[in-house]
C-alpha cells in the first residue's frame, strides 16, 4: 500500500461527503485497467476533480491495487476506498473558480 496516493484526515473527510451523492462514471470490467479506461478517467478528472470509480463483477483485480494503478498513473489521489467503489480526486487548475473544489488545508 503506497501511503502517498492517500488524502487523510479534512481534506478526505471533505471530499468523502462530495462523493456520496456523486453516480460512478468509470467502471472497470472484466478486462481490468485498459488504455480506454485510463484515457476516459483522465477525461472525466479534467473535467470534474472528483471521481466515483466502480469495479464490476469478473474484474480481474483487487480493489486497492487497480485505485492504486489509477491514482500513479492520472497522478490523482484516493479519497475513499469502500466496497467496490472508491474516489479519485486531482485538482484542475484550468477550471473555473466556481466550478473548483475547495479542498480544506491539510496539517
Amino acid at each position: 500500500m503506497n501511503k502517498n496516493l492517500y488524502l487523510k484526515g479534512k481534506q478526505a473527510r471533505h471530499l468523502r461527503g462530495l462523493g456520496h451523492h456523486l453516480s460512478p462514471l468509470v467502471m472497470i470490467g472484466k478486462d481490468g485497467v485498459t488504455d480506454n479506461l485510463t484515457a476516459a478517467l483522465e477525461a472525466v478528472l479534467s473535467a470534474h476533480e472528483l471521481v466515483k470509480v466502480k469495479i464490476q463483477e469478473g474484474c480481474p483485480s483487487d480493489r486497492e491495487e487497480v485505485a492504486e494503478l489509477l491514482a500513479k498513473t492520472s497522478k490523482s489521489k484516493i479519497a475513499q476506498i469502500i466496497g467496490k467503489t472508491f474516489l479519485l480526486f486531482r485538482e484542475n487548475k484550468d477550471l473555473k473558480e466556481d466550478k473548483k473544489i475547495k479542498l480544506p488545508a491539510a496539517k
